[in-house]
């Protein structure tokens, strides 16, 4: 029988957590470490990648999980170019009319 795959827990590096149990680990080991947990950004695409903030951009533009978003009017558009606000559409209503 083969064993589980192994990861290393980002908060502490003495702790090696099967895959399977990393999401579980990771939120008690944050709560359990909150200076390191300070240190570190989360991924968009995994929660379970934890990386320093200074590399995030890095990191979220090699990101295995990343994907590629198609909109409704058939064009693509990458994650990466998703905007940062939400900017509603003009109001077409005259409320002083």
């Amino acid at each position: 029988m083969e064993r589980e795959q192994l990861a290393q827990c980002p908060y502490d590096r003495s702790h090696l957590i099967r895959v399977s149990r990393l999401p579980y680990h990771l939120v008690k080991c944050q709560r359990n470490n909150p200076q390191v947990a300070r240190t570190l950004a989360t991924c968009p695409f995994n929660a379970t990648h934890r990386v320093p903030r200074a590399e995030l951009q890095s990191h979220v533009a090699s990101c295995p999980n990343k994907f590629q978003l198609d909109l409704p009017d058939g064009t693509a558009m990458k994650q990466t170019e998703v905007p940062t606000t939400w900017q509603p559409p003009p109001c077409q209503e005259d409320w002083e009319a």
